[in-house]
Order: C-alpha cells, then sequence, then structure tokens
C-alpha cells in the first residue's frame, strides 16, 4: 500500500489559505511577510520532491498550481510525476499539457485504489477541502508541518471540523528554526 502524505505551510492557528501569495485571501503570502527565510526550514520540501513518486491535488489546488508550476524550477521533480486531481467538475480539457501526465479522479473510492497499486509516496499539497474529505475517510498516512509562528484569523483549515473520533498522531521527526517555524511530521496512528 502506497503511503498518502499531506504537506502544508500552516500558521499556528490551523490556517493553510494563500501561504504563496494566492489573490482573494486577506492575509495572502504570509509565508513571506515579517518571517526571516531560512533555507534549512524548508529542507523538507526538496526531500517531498525526491520521495515522493505521484501528486495527489483537489480541483482548486490544480487550477492555482497548473499555470504556474510547471515552469518553476523549484518544483522541477513534480513535472515528471504522475499527477492525479480529485474532482466532479473538472473536464479533460481543463487539464495543462505542459505539465507531465493527469489523470482525473472522480471519488475518494479512486484515490483508495490508487492507494492499492504498486509506488512509493502520495503527496497532497495545498487542496484544504481534500484534505478534510481524505481525512475523514482515514486516507491520510502522515502529515508533513511547517508551522509558522502566525496567528491568521479566517482562512480555509487543514483540519476537518467534523465531529468525529480522536484520531492519534505519531510525532515521528520534529525541529524548530530560528526564525520561528517549527518543522513536525506526524504519522497517523490506526
Amino acid at each position: 500500500m502506497r503511503t498518502l502524505i499531506s504537506t502544508a505551510f500552516i500558521s499556528l492557528d490551523g490556517v493553510v489559505e494563500g501561504p504563496g501569495g494566492e489573490p482573494g485571501y486577506r492575509n495572502s503570502g504570509w509565508t513571506f511577510k515579517d518571517i526571516e527565510f531560512l533555507p534549512e526550514a524548508f529542507e523538507i520540501k526538496g526531500r517531498e520532491q525526491e520521495e515522493a513518486t505521484a501528486m495527489l491535488l483537489g480541483r482548486a489546488s490544480y487550477q492555482a498550481f497548473s499555470p504556474v508550476w510547471p515552469d518553476m524550477a523549484e518544483f522541477a521533480r513534480y513535472k515528471t510525476l504522475p499527477k492525479y486531481v480529485v474532482s466532479t467538475t473538472l473536464a479533460e480539457d481543463d487539464l495543462v499539457s505542459n505539465w507531465g501526465g493527469t489523470t482525473i479522479l472522480r471519488s475518494l473510492d479512486e484515490v483508495a485504489a490508487l492507494k492499492e497499486t504498486e509506488g512509493g509516496p502520495i503527496i497532497v499539497h495545498g487542496s484544504a477541502t481534500l484534505n478534510h474529505a481524505l481525512s475523514d475517510a482515514g486516507l491520510i498516512d502522515r502529515y508533513h508541518l511547517l508551522v509558522f509562528p502566525l496567528l491568521l484569523g479566517a482562512g480555509k483549515r487543514l483540519f476537518s471540523a467534523t465531529d468525529k473520533d480522536a484520531q492519534k498522531l505519531k510525532l515521528v521527526e520534529y525541529e524548530a528554526y530560528g526564525n520561528g517555524i517549527q518543522k513536525q511530521v506526524f504519522d497517523v496512528v490506526r
């Protein structure tokens, strides 16, 4: 079974919306505002690209990333990976042609089936709504979090607000950096 990893830039109060400057959010670009850049704090992002064997995205994140990421040197490895977009509304004609192979999955059952295939880790970037559904369905195996020392208040959150039984996580990797960012890697305990 493949490991499904949710990776996120996240504020201390759980907001994941607009970290890179995506328009339409009051605090857009919060990862770059008033936080000193320390390359070592982002080491995990390079490691994710090397270890991932596929990328899974929700429709909104696909539509935000696909016009930009294919031409960015920082994300060159992702260009070669198979990509899967979970959407009931996206059409084949909506897929970009310069970002490698992309498959549309129409349900969480199809995501579960993808996890059963041979291969290495599948990485999920952004995709707050998809993360809620994946978590509620018990499909996420690991979280890679870069926690920023910010309280953003309103905004899309990584974790579902569904009333459910507690989900235990096991901290498997942790580091704090001089700029206040914390790396937290958790395995989901089943």
